[in-house]
Order: structure tokens, then sequence, then C-alpha cells
């Protein structure tokens, strides 16, 4: 596929679809222990960080095999779009519920859905303009590092509300 636009659409459907199955895997794969480090293992907003983070990554490295050649900054506008799906989530998350005082599903699936649009807009305005491209080294970094991290505080989460599952917070 060479047309960027397609790609990206295509991109949004599968982070969407894949991000959301990806709730439901640790439970159905038994709570396997693997599987945990890729798929919430709990409902903190840390863990639903992964919905989005995962299967950006993976589309990502479909966008570079397939498009590189073609548009050279997709490499480092991938990264972005990675992060900011990633950390938009609890940005919106906390805002919202804060705002409210309390979280609503439709909100929090609303959440999801808005971090991967504006992801893949992200992508999209970064891999025609290349204004990322400089920075594409310290972007992959901070994508490598927050994947160890999902590793890491999957099964070791520091004690701070951001890793706290609500069901069995205080």
């Amino acid at each position: 596929m060479k047309n960027l636009k397609s790609a990206l659409i295509i991109g949004t459907i599968f982070v969407l679809i894949t991000g959301t199955l990806s709730h439901f895997v640790y439970d159905w794969s038994g709570q396997n222990f693997i599987v945990g480090f890729f798929s919430p293992v709990n409902e903190s907003t840390w863990e639903h960080m992964k919905l989005s983070f995962f299967p950006m990554l993976l589309f990502s490295v479909y966008l570079a095999a397939m498009l590189k050649g073609k548009y050279p900054c997709i490499i480092s506008a991938s990264a972005c779009g990675i992060l900011l799906a990633t950390f938009l989530i609890p940005v919106l998350f906390y805002t919202y519920s804060g705002i409210l005082g309390k979280t609503l599903m439709p909100l929090d699936i609303a959440t999801f859905i808005l971090s991967v649009l504006a992801a893949f807009f992200a992508i999209y305005r970064l891999t025609l303009s290349c204004k990322a491209s400089s920075f594409s080294f310290a972007l992959w970094t901070a994508v490598v590092i927050t994947g160890i991290c999902f590793l890491l505080f999957t099964y070791l989460p520091p004690q701070i509300g951001l890793f706290q599952d609500p069901a069995t917070a205080p």
C-alpha cells in the first residue's frame, strides 16, 4: 500500500479493533503471564494505556516497512503518534473524571477513540511536514522506555494512583 491516507485509515481501524479486543485477551488467555505484558491485566489507567501502545507499535512496524521509501518521515511520525495516543489516554481520562468527579464508561471509550484518532492525525501531519524527523532518536528512545515500563510495571507497579486497579483500591 503506497497511499498514506489509506494506510492511516486502515491503521486507525486496526488499532481501534485490536486495542478493544486486547482489553479482553488477558482473561481470554486464562490470565497468561506473558499475555499480561501486552494486554491490560486490571482496570488501572496505566494498563489501559496498553490498548493503544502495542497495537500502534505493531502497525508502525508495518507502516515503516511499507511506506518509508515514499515517506521517509513516517518513522519519526509513528513514534510521535504512539506516544501521543498512549499518554493522551490518562490526560483525557483524568481531565474528564476530575471535572465530573466520577468515571463513565462511554467517556472511557471515547477517551480511547479520541486518543487513537489524534495520534493518526498527528502521524499524517508529521509524515508530510517532517517536523519530527530531527527528533526521531529521542522519540523512539521514549517509545522503547515506555515499552520497558509496560513490561516492568505490569507485575511490579509503583504504588501510585495511575497504577491502581479501582476494583482493589482502598
